[in-house]
């Protein structure tokens, strides 16, 4: 198969696809605390469209609007204001229409950040080189080194440190993922995530520790998981960065393209 990626809709949709699984996934973990306390919630409006319901900003999204759909964003907007929760609706290029961005600006929305989308071929990846200490998560121990950079990575507060980890060991039994931890000198520098799902493999959620931060980490993470996703059978892979940033530079020597730039509408 070539290695490469004609742009095309069907490839924006499986994408979409298996990035609303992934994060559906990650909500139902959260969903099974003892008295749903993050308020996790989901309204489908059509076979491909839904909003996301949590008091977690990263997870109260509309995803999948397109051209038809405009009756269905006051409801919504009504809905997550009865929650207390403000969201954001996500436009894909390619899935717009006018009435939509004139929908959304009638109820105060405005298009407040944009978002990139690159894909490419699992089987471009680079061969391993060696310069990397990559381990696969298998086990309870490894989990914690996991959740030790992961939330290094992110910067969570020390204080919040337990109950984030008591929340998410969870990931290491769910069906679809493969939990990464690479280690310098031993010690658990970055973590990251591989999702797959009808043969497209997303790169997810990686973080690395500041502590370990230039030393070609999130490149190495990403090529080990574009070769596993290569070797599961995926034709597709794809992640998300910020546009321009460090990350959205280390996908592209990573070998994937940007196959879209979603904008983000919230309520002024």
């Amino acid at each position: 198969m070539s290695g490469i990626l004609i742009p095309s809709l069907d490839n924006v949709r499986r994408t979409l696809a298996a990035d609303v699984s992934y994060t559906i996934s990650r909500m139902k973990v959260l969903e099974r605390l003892p008295g749903n306390p993050i308020g996790i919630g989901y309204r489908w409006f059509d076979e491909t469209g839904v909003a996301l319901m949590a008091r977690l900003p990263a997870f109260a999204r509309v995803v999948g609007l397109r051209p038809g759909h405009a009756q269905h964003i006051e409801p919504l907007v009504r809905w997550y204001i009865d929650h207390g929760v403000k969201p954001t609706f996500e436009i894909v290029p390619g899935m717009y229409d006018a009435s939509l961005g004139a929908e959304l600006t009638r109820l105060g929305f405005y298009q407040s950040d944009f978002h990139a989308s690159l894909i490419g071929r699992p089987s471009c990846a680079a061969p391993d080189d060696g310069t990397a200490e990559i381990e696969r998560v298998t086990t309870a121990k490894t989990m914690e080194d996991y959740l030790d950079a992961y939330v290094a990575g992110w910067g969570f507060p020390e204080k919040d440190h337990a109950q984030f980890k008591a929340n998410v060991r969870p990931w290491l039994e769910e069906v679809g993922w493969s939990l990464y931890v690479a280690r310098v000198n031993g010690k658990p520098a970055a973590a990251a995530t591989l999702y797959l799902q009808d043969g497209v493999g997303y790169l997810a959620d990686s973080a690395t520790d500041p502590v370990f931060r230039g030393r070609g980490l999130q490149l190495a993470m990403l090529q080990r998981r574009m070769r596993d996703a290569d070797a599961a059978g995926a034709d597709l892979v794809f992640s998300g960065a910020r546009p321009f940033s460090s990350s959205h530079r280390n996908m592209e020597r990573a070998g994937l393209r940007l196959q879209f730039i979603r904008s983000k509408w919230t309520q002024a």
